[in-house]
């Protein structure tokens, strides 16, 4: 079978759609329809049926898919050994899901180590969402996504840093000379981070203890806790300790220890599973891997103009 007819169906699977497997495969839209029609006669299969505005798998195209992406992923990476893999030539883009911590801390130095070696190459930040994660990597949505959460699905990926958390406050609040232990920490009136994926990290440590955490102010950005707890000595807030140090450098505000004992959060980088490219997604992989590998990142951006 024409190794074109198999790359037109992967493309199909990944993304549900004849425009955009054309868009991903760099063709026009009927080039696709003629595939798919070629591959429909040949094995007798409709392989993919409209329904709504995707193209929905059948049984055979969903048993079909894994061998077939294994095989062309095989086969690009067999010639790309051959010809070799230059990033200096690579001009397409690359999608990084990050989290708005990861945008700020990670995104320079992605962005030095990628283009430094890939100057035409194109690169883009997309908003993290984590329910939304799988079916991305899967369909090739994104190439790669940094994340600390949990992440459904067989996904290469490695793990950057692991990631302890810390009581932040002001300078001013009553818990900051005299140190926090766990009666005052949940007495505290608490500012919560919306897209904090550590959160439920904290409240399964407290419930082993058989204690809840109350969070009654909530922000939707961590670039929103250090003026607020400036500004509000009697507020504490639980972040990520090296945010929390860096914050302390710029702001009048302190970090201490959690007066319980917490698993460090596992921040990792992972890779979509779609067939497309897989010799520069390997490669953009192992790099952005070494340029933020165990890195503290550049969190000191989050400093705003602290209060005299």
């Amino acid at each position: 079978m024409d190794l074109n007819l198999l790359r037109a169906f992967v493309a199909i699977y990944e993304t549900r759609s004849l425009t955009a497997a054309a868009g991903s495969l760099y063709v026009t839209q009927p080039a696709v329809s003629q595939a798919l029609g070629r591959m429909r006669r040949d094995l007798d299969d409709p392989l993919f049926e409209r329904l709504g505005r995707e193209m929905q798998p059948s049984e055979l195209a969903h048993s079909l898919y894994p061998d077939f992406r294994d095989a062309l992923a095989r086969i690009d990476r067999t010639l790309d050994a051959v010809h070799g893999f230059d990033p200096a030539q690579y001009d397409r883009v690359f999608r990084i899901a990050l989290s708005e911590l990861g945008e700020i801390g990670y995104f320079p130095a992605i962005i030095d180590a990628v283009r430094s070696a890939a100057p035409h190459a194109r690169i883009e930040a997309v908003a993290l969402d984590v329910e939304r994660l799988p079916e991305w990597l899967s369909r090739g949505s994104i190439d790669l996504a940094v994340t600390s959460s949990r992440v459904a699905g067989d996904f290469s990926h490695v793990v950057l840093k692991s990631q302890g958390y810390g009581v932040l406050m002001s300078r001013n609040h009553p818990l900051a000379a005299s140190g926090v232990d766990l009666d005052a920490y949940l007495r505290a009136t608490h500012v919560g981070v919306a897209s904090d994926s550590g959160r439920p990290n904290v409240r399964s440590a407290l419930a082993r203890l058989g204690a809840r955490l109350d969070e009654p102010v909530m922000v939707n950005h961590f670039a929103s806790v250090p003026p607020l707890l400036a500004a509000r000595p009697d507020m504490i807030a639980t972040v990520p300790d090296t945010i929390g140090a860096g914050w302390a450098t710029s702001w009048p505000l302190v970090v201490h220890d959690l007066p319980f004992d917490m698993d460090s959060v596992d921040v990792s980088l992972f890779a979509r599973t779609t067939a497309q490219h897989s010799v520069a997604l390997d490669w953009v992989f192992e790099t952005v891997r070494r340029a933020i590998s165990g890195t503290h990142g550049e969190f000191f951006a989050i400093h705003g103009h602290p209060r005299p």
